[in-house]
């Protein structure tokens, strides 16, 4: 009777505490905490455990959806073997995010097909993951929202909000001339966030990156 009883509290308590994961774990974390003799402490400390990784799992799937990634890309699928001028140290420094943290910059510079947007949207993927907003799109894509609000006086707004994300990728620069205006916008969007927030831009040439991007400071690889 105290067991039915007590399970009616977890229950309640559960679902008041918007907690559902836990609810449909309590009965094995129950059953294991009696085999093993754990302590009061030991049985809170795995139902707690269980609960954050649940929130932990489904906020990174929901940032990955926010992101609007074009495909779902992981830095474990890349192919070093086939791309052999990709230093795999150098991808495996990036994929710490540390860049993130430090309000750097990324920039991969290759021919079509090489790869660069595999890797932006790996560690744009990876970031979300670990609890960074990321927003995806291509160069053009960028000016186009860009100059959508700049056209209802919401350009600043718009820049402002952005600046809260902590990593933008910027796809494919310099894939599409730009007209003056949307030139000038793209450099309002990557000035914005100079030592503010982090940039992942892909390009085909060095001469295209930086025509696009100047004011921006690239992450210096180890």
């Amino acid at each position: 009777m105290a067991v039915t009883s007590a399970r009616k509290d977890l229950t309640h308590l559960c679902r008041a505490l918007k907690t559902p994961s836990l609810l449909t774990s309590i009965d094995r974390l129950s059953k294991r905490a009696r085999d093993e003799n754990w302590s009061h402490e030991e049985f809170l400390a795995a139902c707690l455990e269980r609960e954050l990784s649940s929130r932990q799992t489904h906020g990174g799937d929901n940032r990955i959806k926010a992101a609007r990634f074009p495909q779902l890309k992981t830095l474990e699928d890349f192919d070093f073997s086939y791309q052999r001028s990709i230093r795999k140290e150098v991808v495996a420094h990036l994929g710490a995010l540390d860049f993130v943290e430090a309000r750097d910059n990324v920039i991969f510079l290759g021919p079509p097909g090489t790869g660069k947007s595999h890797l932006a949207i790996s560690l744009g993927v990876r970031a979300c993951q670990a609890g960074h907003r990321v927003a995806f799109a291509t160069a053009a894509r960028w000016v186009d929202r860009l100059g959508e609000a700049h056209h209802k006086g919401l350009l600043h707004d718009e820049l402002v909000r952005l600046g809260r994300t902590p990593l933008l990728i910027i796809d494919e620069v310099g894939y599409i001339p730009f007209e003056a205006e949307a030139a000038n916008l793209f450099f309002q969007l990557v000035s914005s966030r100079y030592e503010r927030a982090s940039v992942i831009v892909t390009s085909k040439s060095l001469s295209d990156a930086g025509a696009r991007c100047s004011g921006m400071r690239p992450l210096r690889p180890p």
